[in-house]
């Protein structure tokens, strides 16, 4: 290994671990999408029928809206107090290449925002009546697409990071983005349910995490000199 590569591995991982540190101290960061989707997910049995054949039907479609909403909340989060701090203009003025700092920011963001949702999903399908056939499907389904939304999101958050309102023009510019990602995790568990399998699914969701980790953090960097300078 290079001392180049040495050095863009070592700001990378600093970058990594300096993000999670500023998440941990700021705990609302982390509580309030967790509190979120599991308010949300929780209040679909009281408006709409807390029988367990209705809820079967509709928990798939459930958690992953509530999924995608809680990633919307979290969504501001990921660049916004590097801007007010100014530490945004000193990572883009940094000789490291971007993409790989850009892309420890996304992972941060995923590991303090998505895995916690991702964790607790099981618990709240058993409170939403799905059979236990399909927890796999689902774990592994949110596994591969809140990385996605987390990937996607933050292109949307770092063209609209100097812009002082901006939770409309964030959700317009994520939503349709992210609408592939819900139809094919709810496909997936839907096809286990069904007794088929879910792997085309599956599968579809995987390329689109490559393509995802391999553009987004391009697309976030580029915007990120757009807004910024």
């Amino acid at each position: 290994m290079t001392e180049k590569q040495t050095t863009t591995s070592a700001a990378f991982w600093a970058t990594l671990k300096r993000d999670l540190l500023i998440a941990f101290k700021k705990k609302n960061d982390i509580v309030n999408p967790f509190m979120f989707f599991i308010i949300v997910v929780s209040l679909f049995p009281i408006g709409i029928s807390p029988e367990s054949d209705r809820l079967t039907e509709i928990a798939a479609g459930v958690i992953w809206i509530s999924v995608l909403l809680a990633s919307m909340l979290s969504m501001d989060n990921l660049y916004r107090s590097d801007f007010e701090d100014g530490s945004l203009e000193q990572l883009l003025l940094s000789p490291h290449p971007l993409f790989f700092l850009v892309l420890a920011k996304n992972i941060s963001h995923w590991l303090v925002s998505g895995l916690p949702v991702v964790l607790v999903a099981p618990l709240l399908a058993y409170m939403l009546a799905l059979p236990e056939e399909a927890y796999g499907t689902l774990i592994l389904s949110l596994l591969l697409g809140t990385p996605i939304m987390s990937l996607l999101g933050s292109i949307a958050v770092a063209l609209t990071v100097g812009l002082g309102s901006r939770g409309l023009i964030l959700a317009v510019i994520t939503l349709p983005m992210s609408v592939p990602i819900l139809i094919f995790g709810t496909l997936a568990v839907q096809s286990t349910l069904n007794s088929q399998s879910p792997a085309g699914y599956l599968s579809l969701m995987l390329v689109m995490l490559s393509v995802s980790v391999s553009l987004a953090p391009l697309a976030s960097a580029a915007a990120l000199k757009i807004s910024v300078n």
